[in-house]
């Protein structure tokens, strides 16, 4: 398929005032990190001659069902749909560090083969560059749950879980130039990949 017939949509999670949504110490906050991950994606994505763009621009939490109209509103209008929404995952109550580690895709419950197959090239993107992708299980690499973003949305929906906010190696990683740049480069052969495949 011809690339400039696909539409990327990249969703980025929780906003300014969301509480929680950062590492113990601060210095990583969910809402602008994903934010700025969302930018690099669509700006080498659109280099690319894909067209690529973000549903969320305001720095505010966007509630889910905004998000979701957004993303199928363009569905109405454009038939080569795909979303990536984006997130960082976290496994203790926020205020300590904990001891999870890793890059996970998710799909709902309900998704569709084209939503696995979308899984399934990012979760090979991730491991090419170096991410330790925690799995549901060795048969399934992706991770089935009821997520509204994934699940009331008329194209195929991967939400990635981009390392632990509350594991301070992973937020080190993160912060740093190296695993910024791997992190938006993963998105980016991922989603590529699967456009060639359509």
């Amino acid at each position: 398929m011809d690339k400039r017939n696909v539409t990327v949509l990249l969703d980025n999670g929780h906003g300014r005032e969301t509480p929680g949504k950062r590492s113990p110490d601060g210095r990583l906050m969910e809402w602008e990190y994903t934010r700025r991950l969302a930018a690099a994606i669509e700006a080498r994505l659109l280099a690319q001659g894909i067209n690529a763009r973000r549903i969320v621009e305001e720095e505010s939490d966007v509630p889910l069902r905004e998000r979701c109209r957004r993303v199928n509103e363009v569905c109405r209008s454009h038939l080569n749909v795909l979303l990536v929404s984006l997130h960082c995952n976290a496994a203790g109550n926020g205020r300590q560090w904990a001891n999870a580690r890793g890059w996970g895709a998710y799909v709902s419950l309900n998704a569709s083969e084209n939503s696995k197959r979308l899984a399934k090239k990012l979760i090979e993107a991730a491991e090419l560059f170096g991410q330790k992708v925690r799995k549901y299980s060795p048969d399934t690499p992706w991770w089935p749950q009821d997520l509204a973003m994934c699940r009331d949305t008329a194209c195929p929906a991967v939400l990635t879980e981009n390392l632990f906010q509350d594991n301070s190696q992973d937020v080190d990683y993160m912060l740093g130039e190296e695993g910024f740049t791997a992190l938006a480069d993963l998105h980016v052969k991922g989603i590529t990949d699967y456009i060639r495949g359509l």
